[in-house]
Formats: structure tokens, sequence, C-alpha cells
């Protein structure tokens, strides 16, 4: 069962810590490391998972390496962000690697993403959208409540969310041509 939790003071706390051991591992290779997803949105309801995007200058077996040697389990089978309509569905542009925490340590997806990329930018610009706009937020929090007790499978929560996440983005994308966003780094 999913399991949607009040928006907690410490996690950015927490993602600092696991941020910290990203970028002892990858060094200069990562450019950026940011915390996405909605535990990075101050206020906002959200699974109990620390959601982080680590911007490279390319996918690389060394930047899979240093970070399975850093102790994190590389989830080989997610290659690919869900493409939003309207987007091109070119693989470069949302191709990605994903890793996670090993068993017993604090619950956190790992997603590492090519600087420009259409993937990388929508993670960083659907967050920046939730923090300016809590009305917003706060509705998108109550559609997640609404999943997490009506859906009889939880495999199903990730793929009935993406229109609603495609929504936000959509919105995102018209303000941040207004408004002239760059993406805040955490």
């Amino acid at each position: 069962m999913i399991e949607i939790l009040p928006y907690r003071l410490d996690w950015p706390v927490e993602f600092e810590r696991l941020a910290a051991r990203i970028r002892t591992a990858l060094g200069q290779r990562a450019l950026r490391v940011d915390h996405i997803g909605s535990t990075s949105v101050p206020g906002l309801s959200a699974k109990d998972v620390i959601d982080i995007q680590v911007t490279v200058p390319a996918l690389s077996a060394d930047i899979a390496l240093a970070l399975r040697s850093a102790g994190l389990v590389q989830r080989g089978q997610v290659r690919l962000d869900h493409v939003p309509p309207g987007e091109v569905a070119d693989a470069a542009e949302w191709s990605k690697l994903l890793f996670a925490q090993p068993q017993g340590e604090r619950l956190a997806h790992v997603h590492i993403r090519v600087a420009g990329r259409r993937n990388q930018r929508y993670a960083l610009l659907f967050r920046d959208y939730l923090r300016a706009h809590p009305a917003t937020a706060e509705a998108y929090a109550e559609l997640k409540r609404r999943l997490a007790s009506c859906l009889a499978d939880p495999k199903d929560y990730p793929e009935v969310k993406d229109p609603a996440v495609d929504l936000i983005y959509l919105a995102a994308q018209a303000w941040a041509a207004q408004s002239a966003w760059a993406p805040t780094q955490d």
C-alpha cells in the first residue's frame, strides 16, 4: 500500500546527506545534484522517498560504476523516462540511469540525466513550478492521497499519476516561458 505523508522538515536534510555521498562518488562528473520530486517542495505531502537528480555531461559506464561502488543499486530495467504529450519521443532526450539505496537504508531514487536534455529540464521545471504555485501543489497532493487510498495495486500508482503530472508540466512550460525561468540550485 502507498502512504502519502504530510511534508516533513527532515526531507531536505536527508537529501543533503545523500547528495554529499553522490558528490563524493562522482566528483566533477556531477554537474548538478538536485532534490527533485514531491519531497523537494516545501509543504507538499509525498511518499517518503527522496528523489535526487544528478546532472552529468553524458551517461557512461564510469558513472554507473562509481555509484555502484558508493553502495547504490542500479535499476537496470529503467532506461527511459515517461514522455509527456507534445514532446518529441527521442530516446536520447528521455534516457537516464536509475539507482536506489541498498536494502535497509533510507528510501531514495537517484535519477542520472544528461545536462540540457528534456528529461533533465522536466524534473527541475516541475519542482520549481510547484514551489512557486502552492495551490497547484496542494491539488496535486490531494490527487496523490486519493490515488494512494483507491488503487488496488500500488504498481499502478505511477501510471495513473503520470497524466496529472503532465498537466502540471504543460502549465509549468507556459509559466517558464512567461517568467524567463531558470532552474534553482539546491
